[in-house]
């Protein structure tokens, strides 16, 4: 049924359901019970509906035995970050101020996956408001990593990571201001998507960073985060900042091999700007490895110091959300989490001449990449530095503590896909990052789902998920 026997990729799911080889509704039965299983421990979720996903998987079912699938996500078990709105169902951002809010309508990237016939578990668990970190002053307790349950699972997008990981989902919804979803993919050891600015609606998403926000799919593989693109990608009037781009079929190009590929190696970000761990390093020494022998052509690329991005992108993010939250702040200020306050503070005051200069900067370092990349496919770096931290090593400025391998494609705007590439000593996985070229999302996904095959780190869930 899947590569460990047990938890399908969504991939395997959508085949097995199209030739009905695969109920719908015993797949969602086995991830509710997984569920029951493994929650306690992981806090992945914020509200489970249950009554509902048996519903619309029942129904889904039926459908599919009528008249086939509507989509591959058809009968496919989902989860919702908890800053999507869902009409009926409550959406909380993990925090105090918003614990009765139910809202009317779906946000738009909810609406696409209902259309295409998946079945929502519920809401999963985030920071607040999409920022702070692992915070224990709210109303839930954030989540845990599934391959050890003291680590981090990174964020915000913590329970999409965690419930991914551990089979309680298929796929999920992440939102990444600065690598809030290939954070806790490559802690997590799973794929997560950040697409192009625009790409993916963000209507009726709590914001972040309006410039720097994106949305976009977390799954096991890079082809499960192809399907779900599919559902999601596309102009939204909803939206000021959606493209109006044509969207293409994502998975066109998967299993077309690497041959030609041009990649090129950031290098100094993560062997000089900021170290990584010997588990990282070896894991991208070999994906160059596996690269060439694919047939691609590798070669170095210098950039800016990954400071400059990491200090450019934190600037603009911590004024626009200070920005987004400015009216609760000032009424309301008590009941954010303590991690919150303080980005908050130091959002309202940074002064406009500096948010200005960091525009401008955040200009000069697009053009720099699209320069460096006019002969490439792709770029590669670090995932993250290394195996996750516990949740205790987690530093309260964790913002600042260092520079991160993520924020300069939110600077950029342009596609990026971690996945993992191996493992560290402590048995937690480590991640590569892979991006590439403004709405190029099929040439990012097609050299991730080469690497994922050549290699055979899909077939290894947490012990806790088997």
């Amino acid at each position: 049924m899947s590569a460990d026997g047990n938890i399908p990729t969504l991939a395997e799911a959508a085949r097995l359901i199209a030739a009905r080889q695969l109920s719908p509704v015993e797949l969602t039965q086995a991830c509710l019970d997984r569920v029951h299983r493994l929650e306690e421990r992981l806090n992945a979720f914020v509200l489970l509906t249950e009554e509902r996903a048996i519903a619309e998987a029942k129904a889904g079912e039926a459908e599919i035995m009528r008249s086939g699938p509507r989509s591959p996500l058809h009968g496919i078990p989902i989860g919702l970050k908890d800053i999507v709105e869902t009409a009926g169902l409550r959406t909380t951002c993990q925090s105090a101020i918003l614990q009765d809010h139910v809202p009317t309508e779906d946000a738009t990237c909810a609406a696409r996956l209902a259309a295409a016939g998946s079945v929502l578990m519920g809401k999963l668990t985030t920071h607040e408001f999409a920022d702070g970190g692992p915070s224990f002053d709210l109303p839930q307790p954030p989540a845990r990593n599934p391959w050890n349950t003291d680590h981090f699972t990174a964020g915000s997008s913590s329970g999409t990571g965690a419930a991914v990981a551990a089979g309680m989902i298929l796929c999920g919804i992440g939102t990444d201001t600065g690598g809030s979803i290939r954070g806790p993919a490559a802690l997590c050891g799973i794929a997560g998507l950040k697409p192009t600015y625009g790409l993916v609606s963000r209507a009726g998403v709590f914001p972040a960073a309006f410039s720097l926000d994106h949305i976009g799919p977390m799954a096991w593989t890079a082809e499960d985060c192809a399907l779900m693109l599919q559902a999601l990608a596309g102009p939204d009037p909803r939206d000021p900042a959606s493209a109006q781009h044509p969207v293409p079929d994502y998975t066109a190009a998967l299993g077309q091999g690497l041959r030609g590929m041009r990649i090129g190696v950031i290098r100094h970000f993560h062997e000089t700007d900021l170290k990584v761990a010997p588990a990282t390093q070896k894991g991208i020494d070999d994906a160059v490895a596996t690269f060439r022998d694919l047939g691609a052509m590798v070669r170095d690329v210098t950039l800016s110091p990954l400071a400059d991005w990491h200090a450019c992108g934190s600037l603009i993010s911590i004024t626009e959300r200070a920005a987004a939250y400015e009216e609760w702040a000032r009424t309301r200020f008590a009941d954010f989490s303590e991690r919150v306050q303080r980005r908050l503070m130091l959002g309202a005051f940074v002064s406009g001449v500096d948010y200005v200069q960091a525009v401008r900067r955040r200009r000069e370092l697009c053009a720099e990449l699209a320069a460096a990349m006019a002969d490439l496919d792709v770029v590669i770096t670090a995932g993250a530095p290394g195996e996750a931290p516990t949740l205790e090593d987690v530093p309260r400025w964790d913002l600042f503590a260092a520079p991160n391998f993520t924020m300069p494609f939110n600077v950029a705007g342009t596609p990026a896909i971690a996945v993992c590439s191996g493992f560290g000593p402590a048995g937690l996985p480590v991640s590569l990052q892979i991006a590439g070229k403004p709405f190029q999302e099929a040439v990012v996904l097609r050299v991730a789902d080469a690497f994922e095959k050549a290699t055979g780190f899909r077939a290894m869930r947490p012990p806790m998920a088997a």
